[in-house]
């Protein structure tokens, strides 16, 4: 199967119901406009992905290999929110790819 047609799925949580997602490899930029584009949500990702405002922080469970790892801006802007503990990340940072298959997403009004 041709890499680029990969199946992604991926489970969100979003005001208590679980919703699985299904992508394709590198079909958004990231978490963030994937997130923008098939929920809506209000005021997520205000700074359009550069990792500095906050506000599209997920937590996250079952991350693969590299997406684990912190990268820009991302540790500064939600240690600057208090909120640097696992499984705390911006959804603008993680690319759609294999590392994120089978993840689950919360999105929870505590966090932003």
């Amino acid at each position: 199967m041709n890499d680029e047609r990969k199946e992604i799925a991926i489970t969100i949580i979003n005001e208590g119901e679980a919703h699985v997602i299904k992508t394709y490899l590198h079909q958004y930029r990231n978490l963030m406009v994937l997130l923008n584009n098939s929920i809506c949500l209000e005021n997520f990702g205000e700074c359009g992905g550069q990792g500095r405002c906050a506000t599209c922080m997920v937590k996250v469970f079952g991350l693969k290999a590299n997406a684990n790892k912190m990268e820009r801006n991302e540790a500064a802007s939600i240690g600057k929110a208090g909120l640097l503990q696992d499984g705390i990340r911006l959804s603008c940072q993680l690319l759609i790819n294999e590392d994120l298959n089978g993840a689950v997403i919360e999105i929870t009004e505590d966090v932003f």
